[in-house]
């Protein structure tokens, strides 16, 4: 996002504790060492800078870990978004688009899953993310903060020309795993549950190309900006891929071999889900740019296989 944003030409400013990223990922942009949950920090920042929009992606999100921690959680995806939102109030910078997550649904009633299906979240992840989007109704309401919440599904892929791609630390992700199984770094792939009511009993998910993620969040400013009015969409594909499929088309794209080894299911893993993205793409004149798997993975090697050598 940063990356796309100062290709653009628009000036941006980098809060971040590091706590899982990397400094030299932001490129183009004027970093700052801080968190979220640090208020003198963003009121310095805040007064620094006029900011136009805050984007809001400093949250933990590995599901499983959720239902482990959920302390760390709600500390960190409730209480620290509390605080940032608290200084944007402060400061008078009221436009906020929020990370939030196919998560907050839960077990789907129906697939696709549109924005009126109901929110059930079944792990504490889920829960964080939606109780922030309660938040944020409130807070427009009672002060005039506008928000768009931006529901991702499986945000997948890299940068085409590999600037940039995912590395997380440690990596949770499926795909990038599963490559870095191909190309080496990895001994072997876990695939969590053979026997759930799917096609081939693994989970089916929306995997969305990170560019085409990144699109959506620019057009969402402009629209804020714009119309002044909150508003949530789904973000997703419309496609559903199990895990072994994402493997086989991963075994394909890399012509590597991949160790599974089988593994018990996670708690708080959905069986399916799968987005109807019909309204972002209505209300944002949004067009995904990769909706196949396999150029989701072509992109996710060219950078995994970069950073194996």
């Amino acid at each position: 996002m940063v990356l796309m944003l100062h290709e653009l030409g628009h000036q941006v400013i980098v809060l971040d504790n590091l706590s899982t990223g990397f400094e030299d990922a932001v490129i183009g942009a004027e970093f700052i060492h801080g968190d979220i949950h640090d208020s003198e920090k963003l009121d310095e920042v805040f007064k620094k800078f006029n900011i136009d929009v805050v984007m809001h992606f400093a949250a933990h999100i590995d599901v499983g870990e959720s239902v482990r921690d959920p302390f760390k959680y709600y500390r960190n995806n409730v209480v620290g978004t509390q605080t940032l939102l608290e200084r944007m109030v402060s400061n008078c910078v009221n436009n906020f688009i929020f990370s939030s997550t196919a998560a907050i649904f839960g077990e789907p009633e129906y697939v696709p899953i549109d924005e009126a299906h109901i929110k059930k979240p079944i792990n504490p992840y889920g829960h964080s993310k939606l109780m922030v989007e309660q938040m944020l109704e409130s807070y427009d309401q009672a002060y005039g903060l506008k928000s768009i919440c931006l529901r991702y599904f499986n945000a997948a892929g890299a940068d085409p020309k590999t600037r940039i791609g995912e590395r997380h630390d440690p990596e949770t992700h499926l795909i990038p795993l599963v490559l870095q199984a191909a190309s080496g770094r990895r001994e072997s792939i876990s695939v969590f549950g053979n026997d759930y009511d799917t096609d081939d009993g693994t989970c089916v998910r929306d995997y969305i190309h990170i560019i085409d993620l990144c699109s959506a969040h620019l057009l969402s400013s402009e629209l804020l900006l714009k119309e002044e009015r909150s508003q949530r969409f789904n973000l997703g594909n419309g496609n559903g891929y199990s895990i072994n499929q994402v493997i086989e088309v991963a075994k394909r794209i890399t012509g590597k071999q991949i160790k599974i080894e089988q593994a018990d299911r996670r708690e708080g893993d959905p069986a399916k889900l799968v987005a109807d993205a019909a309204l972002a793409k209505k209300a944002l004149n949004w067009v995904p740019e990769y909706s196949n798997l396999e150029e989701i993975i072509e992109h996710a090697w060219r950078w995994e296989f970069k950073q194996s050598q």
